[in-house]
Formats: structure tokens, sequence, C-alpha cells
């Protein structure tokens, strides 16, 4: 027998809008000792002889530097979950104002513009020859962007981020000595414009299929004899 299907009032989230971006940040620059030293590091390496671990030149010679998305502790997060990083709409005074905008093929539509804060932490970790890690105190960055969607009042702000990548780099001058470290941050961005709706579909509601009582031979496992040689015992005999 089919089952009945019948009209049903259900509330969703609607998507009004969807678009995603790559945003590169700025460089984070830290230059010399000055800015080595804001980066608070938890030194902790065995330097050979009488190496000034504040002369820094040691880091040119020996060390790389790598870094992470991490949350204000300094803890090591996925940026894919909500506790990564922060994406919260900057609201603006009069709501989000409206802009025409043109297509491609021509036609000028009706959007709002989206003013979007996205900020985190990152930790910068430097190695050295021996493998030994030290990490610099959380670093916070942020970064606003504007987007133009179908955002009407009511719609709210779903945002994620899909892919982070953060690249540490230390940088000599010619003469192999410190001059500065520089961070890099890549974020793809995945940005919806989403409101709760009621609609109305037809279907039918859903019933649990029937459980399937799988047969096992239970968790003891058979104790099996080890196997004879058939060939010589017990079936050979010498008098044969």
């Amino acid at each position: 027998m089919e089952p009945i299907k019948e009209r049903l009032c259900i509330r969703v989230p609607k998507v009004y809008d969807w678009v995603n971006r790559e945003v590169e940040l700025p460089v984070s620059c830290h230059m010399g000792k000055h800015g080595f030293d804001n980066l608070d590091f938890d030194f902790h390496f065995d330097l050979p002889g009488d190496t000034d671990p504040y002369e820094l030149d040691f880091l040119s010679e020996t060390c790389e530097a790598s870094c992470m998305i991490t949350d204000s502790s300094g803890n090591p997060v996925d940026y894919n979950c909500e506790e990564g990083l922060e994406i919260t709409e900057i609201i603006q005074s009069g709501g989000r104002p409206e802009v025409t905008v043109t297509l491609p093929d021509g036609e000028c539509v009706t959007l709002q513009r989206v003013k979007v804060l996205v900020r985190g932490y990152y930790v910068v970790r430097i190695m050295d020859e021996d493998g030994d890690l030290c990490y610099s105190a959380p670093q916070p960055f942020a970064t606003i962007q504007t987007f133009f969607l179908c955002a009407p009042e009511g719609t709210e702000l779903i945002g994620h981020v899909t892919f982070a990548d953060c690249h540490a780099s230390i940088i000599s001058n010619p003469h192999n000595c410190f001059q500065q470290l520089d961070v890099c941050l890549t974020l793809c961005l995945d940005i919806q414009m989403e409101a709760y709706v009621k609609i109305e579909v037809e279907g039918k509601f859903c019933d649990p299929r029937p459980d399937i009582d799988i047969v096992t031979n239970g968790s003891c496992p058979v104790k099996q004899a080890p196997p004879q040689c058939p060939e010589i015992f017990p079936g050979y005999s010498l008098y044969e």
C-alpha cells in the first residue's frame, strides 16, 4: 500500500544569498629585536657556547618558524568549529544600506551592504636544529570585509571559515643576521544570509525502519584443536 501523502507546513532556514571569498590579511612584520620581543616567546633552547639569545642572529642560522590558529589562551583550534574563529556582522547605523549593483549580464539589482568582522589568534612556533620548540604568546588578528548581498531586514549572517593557512618566516639581512619575522594569514570565508521561514510541502510522515537482528557466534572464541600430522600419526605403522 502506497503511503498517504499530505500537505505539510514546516519551519526551515531559507538561504537568501551565499558567497565564498578568499582573504589574504596584510603581512604582519615583527621588525628587529623590539618586534620580536613583542611576540613574547617562551625561550628554552640550549644554545651553543656563549650565544646570547637576545642577539637573535642564531634564529637565522639554526631555526625555522611556523604558526598555527589558536584561541586566546594559545590552544590550537579547528577553524571549522564555532570556537575556532569569530565571524560577526558589524551593525551599521540605520541598518544595512541598499546599493544598486550591475550584474555581469547588465541587469541592475538592489542589494544590501553587509560588513563582516573576522578575528582570532595565532601562535608562532620556532624550532631549532634539534627539534626543540618554543612558542610565542597568542597574537590577535582581525579583518573587516564588505559584502553586497541579498540581505533584507530579518535575515541573519551565518559565517564559516572553510580554510585557514598561517605561514611564518624568519627574514635575514644580507649578512645573515636576523632582520624580521613575518606572518602571513589566508582565510577562505563562507558567508550566508539566512532567515527561518514556514513553507508548505507535499510529503508523508516518516516511520522507523525495522531493526535488523544480526546473528553472531557470540563473543567467546571457539577453542580449536592443534592440527595433527596424519601422514605419520596415527595412520603410519612401522609394521606395515
